[in-house]
């Protein structure tokens, strides 16, 4: 059945403060800037809301003026974007530094639910070696996958997009989207984490360069532009990637009996299409089912034994 989902994030600039000026007024000035972020997204009514990476970090305010912010800030953050996750029905990625009990300090993401609970953190697997060596930032060692009610959830922040193994952990995991809040675009690497994982893929990237959302096969569904730090989009969780090999007169079939209740999408040159379910009376796995379709993994996974068993016979 058809799983809609409604993704706001951001491209924005941090906000300026004074980094001499009294640490209480420059949180309510960065709270009173967030705030007038998400003004903009509202209209949208989203069901999840993606933040950039420090997405409350004041610009201008360094070393320990912007860990006197931080401590001065505390959870109040949290708890601000809390409330509105409450107040507007809606999950909020909220991407920032976090200072723990334990005296340490992490890059995170806290995903906070519609009720305003934070169902699932996310620290940083490979901050830069700035961070750790300046910042003290502790690496994160877990690569969480979050549940949420339209479907599940991981996260990567800025410098991950370079490492293999948290691709490759989120790759095994299945989510439905990889959250990206960041300070770097990662350019095609974010659309190779897309088909990689077969996750939607959402960045939202600090500091003017496009936000954007990707699909499963690597297309870009849209991103912000020059003119607007933010956008909105809706996509369909209810999917599958398969190949064309085996399956293009199954597709076509699909089409002939379903019509517009179901979708194909071809990014082309790739060899492989996204089928989505754009009804509630079936699912894309059903669609797999009654057609007889080799998703892509297994068609993959058929030719490596294949090709193993080729090998294994020539010697």
């Amino acid at each position: 059945m058809a799983r809609k989902v409604t993704i706001s994030t951001f491209n924005f600039n941090y906000c300026p403060v004074d980094p001499s000026g009294n640490a209480e007024q420059s949180v309510k000035r960065v709270t009173n800037y967030l705030e007038h972020k998400l003004n903009q997204v509202w209209p949208d009514r989203p069901d999840l809301i993606v933040l950039p990476e420090c997405c409350d970090m004041p610009a201008g305010c360094t070393g320990e003026n912007l860990r006197m912010y931080y401590r001065e800030r505390g959870d109040r953050m949290l708890q601000f974007l809390a409330e509105k996750a409450k107040e507007r029905h809606c999950y909020i990625a909220y991407p920032s530094i976090r200072l723990l009990s334990d005296g340490t300090w992490r890059n995170s993401v806290r995903l906070i639910d519609r009720s305003g609970n934070v169902v699932g953190t996310y620290d940083k697997n490979h901050p830069v070696i700035v961070e750790i060596e300046e910042d003290g930032i502790l690496c994160g060692q877990d690569a969480p996958i979050m549940d949420c009610d339209f479907g599940r959830v991981g996260c990567a922040i800025c410098f991950d997009l370079n490492f293999d193994p948290l691709r490759t952990r989120y790759a095994k995991e299945s989510p439905d989207l990889i959250l990206f809040p960041s300070m770097f675009h990662g350019g095609f690497m974010q659309q190779y984490w897309a088909y990689s994982c077969r996750a939607y893929f959402v960045g939202a990237i600090a500091g003017g360069l496009p936000a954007s959302i990707v699909s499963p096969v690597g297309q870009i569904v849209r991103s912000s532009s020059n003119y607007y730090d933010f956008m909105s989009e809706t996509v369909n969780l209810d999917f599958v990637v398969a190949h064309l090999d085996n399956n293009r007169q199954k597709f076509e079939a699909m089409r002939q009996k379903y019509g517009r209740k179901v979708k194909v999408a071809d990014p082309g040159y790739l060899g492989s299409v996204l089928i989505s379910s754009e009804t509630d009376e079936f699912s894309a796995q059903d669609l797999v089912r009654e057609f007889n379709i080799e998703p892509l993994d297994d068609y993959l996974a058929r030719s490596l034994a294949r090709h193993r068993k080729s090998a294994s016979d020539n010697n």
